[in-house]
C-alpha cells in the first residue's frame, strides 16, 4: 500500500462494517410484496439491478439474510465477485449475498460500495477465497479483509466525483458497447447490396439458384470422431465461424480411400450447417481455405462445390451470408421439435441473382474491402473497451490513494472517526442484546410420559 494522505487509516473490514453477521427473516408473517434479491438479478461489474421480485413471485432459494435500506450487499460467491448493489429498500437475500451494514452517520456507504469493486479488495479476495467448485470469500477473511478509511467528509467528496466521473465512463463504454451491432448492420447492408445487383451497375444478371451454379452438394461423414480419433481432422459445427473455419477445436478420425475420395475438403469448397436447435445457425457458411485442403467434414454439414465457370466461391459466401438468403433460410427451417434443418434439396434451390464472372469479382473486391474496414474499426473498438475498463480500476485506485479529491485539513481525522464507529456499534450490540432478552420466549409443550 502507498503512503496514505494524512488523517487517513488502513484498517480491516470488520472494524468498519459486520461481514459475515445474519438477521434471519420471519418468513411466516412476511410481506408478500417484500424484495427478494438473488445472485443473478445484479449485473456483474456494473451492479444495475436486473430484476426485482417479490416474495409473492418467488421463495428464496436457500437461507435467508435480511437487510435494510441501504445496507451493500455483497456477493461473496467467486463467480459472481464484483456483484455488488446498496439496498434502495429492505428486503431479503440468500446467504451468498453478503449485507454490509454500518453506522451511516459515521461512515458513507457508497466509499464501501467503491471500495469493495477496487483492484485491492478483488486480489485479497482471490487470493483468500476457497472452495473447489464455487470459491468463496468465508467470515473469517471476510473480517480482516483490507480497507482505507478516509474522513468522513472526504469520503463524501471521493463518493460524489466518482459518481460523477464513472458515470461518464459508463456512457462512454455504453456508446463503445453498441458500436460492434452497428457494424453487424453496416456488414449485412454491404451484403445485401452485393447479392441484389446494387453494389456495382451490372450488364447482364439472371436468377438463379445454387444447385444450377455447384458441381456438388453432399453431406458429410457419420463416422463417430475424437480428439486423438485418427489421421484426418473433421471439421464439425464448432468449427464453422465467421465466414471462414475455426480449427482451435477440432476433432479427427481415419478413413478408406473411398471416403477420402468422396468427402475431402478443396480449396474453395463451401461448408453450411444443415442442422441446429439454434434457427440463426441453420445455413451458416464458411469458406474452405488452402490449409484446410483433405479435411472431411461432419454430417450435419452440407459440402458445396461451386462450378467456377459459374461462380466464384468466395461470391458464393457472400449469398449465403446475406439476409437476402438468411431470411428463407431460417422461413423455412423452422421447426418446433426444436432441432431446425435445411436438407440439400431445399439448399440447392435457393434463389439469387447471378452477375458475370467479371462483375463477380468487383463485387467480392469491394465487399472484402468494406469487411476490411469494419474489422479495422471493431479492433479498434476492442482495444477501445479494453482501455475503458482498465479506467474505471485506474480511477478507483487513484481515489483510494487520495487523489482524486483535495485533502482539508479540518476535516476529523479517520482514527477518530474508527474509535466512533466501534463505541456505536458496542452499543448497538448492547441494544440488540437487551431486546434479545426482552423478546418473549416460545413456549415449548412437553408430553407427559407414563410408565
Amino acid at each position: 500500500m502507498s503512503q496514505l494522505p494524512n488523517g487517513w487509516v488502513e484498517t480491516e473490514l470488520g472494524n468498519v462494517t459486520n461481514y459475515g453477521a445474519t438477521e434471519k427473516p420471519d418468513l411466516i408473517n412476511i410481506d408478500g410484496e417484500c424484495w427478494v434479491l438473488e445472485l443473478e438479478d445484479i449485473e456483474k461489474d456494473s451492479s444495475k439491478l436486473l430484476k426485482r421480485i417479490n416474495f409473492s413471485e418467488r421463495m428464496p432459494k436457500s437461507s435467508k439474510n435480511s437487510f435494510k435500506k441501504g445496507d451493500v450487499l455483497y456477493g461473496k460467491l467467486r463467480p459472481y465477485l464484483n456483484k455488488i448493489l446498496i439496498a434502495s429498500e429492505d428486503g431479503i437475500c440468500t446467504t451468498e449475498i453478503v449485507p454490509l451494514k454500518i453506522p451511516r452517520e459515521l461512515f458513507d456507504n457508497r466509499f464501501l460500495f467503491y471500495w469493495l469493486k477496487g483492484k485491492q479488495f478483488s486480489d485479497y479476495v482471490n487470493a483468500v477465497s476457497y472452495g473447489v467448485n464455487m470459491p468463496r470469500l468465508g467470515t473469517k477473511d471476510g473480517k480482516k479483509a483490507p480497507i482505507v478509511v478516509a474522513p468522513l467528509n472526504e469520503q463524501k467528496r471521493i463518493v460524489e466525483k466518482l459518481d460523477e466521473v464513472l458515470t461518464q465512463v459508463d456512457t462512454i463504454k455504453a456508446r463503445l458497447d453498441g458500436i460492434p451491432a452497428i457494424l453487424k448492420r453496416f456488414r449485412q447492408s454491404v451484403l445485401a447490396a452485393a447479392v441484389s445487383g446494387k453494389l456495382i451497375d451490372l450488364n447482364e444478371t439472371k436468377i438463379t439458384t445454387i444447385g444450377e451454379v455447384s458441381e456438388d452438394i453432399r453431406y458429410g461423414t457419420s463416422k463417430k470422431c475424437d480428439y486423438k480419433g485418427g489421421s484426418t481432422p473433421v471439421i464439425r459445427i464448432p468449427n464453422i465461424g465467421d465466414r471462414k473455419l475455426d480449427t482451435s477445436d477440432l476433432k479427427s478420425a481415419d478413413f478408406t480411400e473411398r471416403e477420402l475420395e468422396k468427402l475431402a475438403l478443396i480449396t474453395g469448397d463451401l461448408l453450411v450447417i444443415r442442422s441446429n436447435g439454434s434457427l440463426e445457425l441453420v445455413a451458416k457458411p464458411a469458406l474452405v481455405e488452402p490449409q484446410y485442403e483433405g479435411f472431411l467434414y461432419a454430417g450435419y454439414l452440407i459440402r458445396i462445390r461451386c462450378d467456377r465457370e459459374k461462380i466464384l466461391p468466395s461470391f458464393l459466401l457472400n449469398v449465403l451470408s446475406s439476409r437476402v438468403v438468411r431470411d428463407v433460410v431460417e422461413l423455412g427451417a423452422r421447426s418446433t421439435s426444436g432441432v431446425n434443418n435445411i436438407n440439400s434439396k431445399e439448399l440447392s434451390a435457393l434463389e439469387f441473382v447471378l452477375p458475370s464472372i467479371a462483375e463477380q469479382k468487383e463485387i467480392v473486391r469491394l465487399v472484402d474491402q468494406y469487411f476490411a474496414f469494419a474489422d479495422n474499426i471493431e479492433a479498434q473498438v476492442k482495444k477501445a473497451q479494453t482501455r475503458v475498463d482498465n479506467l474505471t480500476q485506474s480511477i478507483l485506485a487513484k481515489a483510494f490513494r487520495g487523489e482524486l479529491v483535495p485533502q482539508d485539513p479540518n476535516d476529523e481525522p479517520a482514527d477518530k472517526l474508527l474509535e466512533r464507529i466501534a463505541v456505536a456499534r458496542k452499543e448497538a450490540e448492547a441494544l440488540a442484546k437487551v431486546a434479545k432478552k426482552a423478546a418473549p420466549k416460545k413456549r415449548t409443550t412437553q408430553k407427559k410420559v407414563t410408565a
